[in-house]
């Protein structure tokens, strides 16, 4: 289980790296109506994949870890200001997160649809920006700072 929690946590850093920077070559392709290219579709490409192997992991530690029983156990409970760390990790971060990857992925798909480079990049832009600022919200910082 600490592999697991280690490798979850270790992605995490990556996974905001890359998801960052594709979030602001979107961006930055959209504003500046520049042609899309192979670097572009490249950077779109790998924030995905980082992302859903960081999905298959936090899915791994949610269903073996503690979390979610307690979710099952004591939903009510766990809606106390006492536990707000707790219901962070069992029902914010996760629910949070599946949310992002679903705008990220739909993002990815219909950038693809696109014929021109203008709605290549808005689609990104788009939806990588509200996963990276869903994602932002709900990283449990206080656990990586303490």
């Amino acid at each position: 289980m600490e592999i697991l929690k280690h490798a979850h946590s270790g992605w995490a850093y990556l996974l905001l790296l890359v998801l960052g920077v594709a979030t602001i070559n979107a961006l930055i392709g959209f504003f500046t109506k520049r042609e899309f290219g192979n670097r572009d579709f490249s950077l779109a490409l790998v924030g995905l994949i980082v992302t859903h192997i960081q999905l298959l992991l936090g899915l791994a530690l949610w269903f073996l870890g503690p979390y979610f029983k307690v979710l099952l156990e004591d939903f009510g409970g766990l809606m106390t200001p006492e536990m707000r760390e707790t219901r962070l990790l069992a029902l914010e971060h996760p629910t949070t997160m599946i949310l992002a990857i679903v705008f990220l992925t739909i993002g990815y798909s219909k950038h693809k649809k696109k014929i021109v480079s203008h709605g290549k990049f808005k689609m990104l832009a788009i939806f990588y920006t509200i996963a990276f600022i869903l994602l932002l919200s709900r990283v449990p910082w206080s656990q990586w700072f303490s």
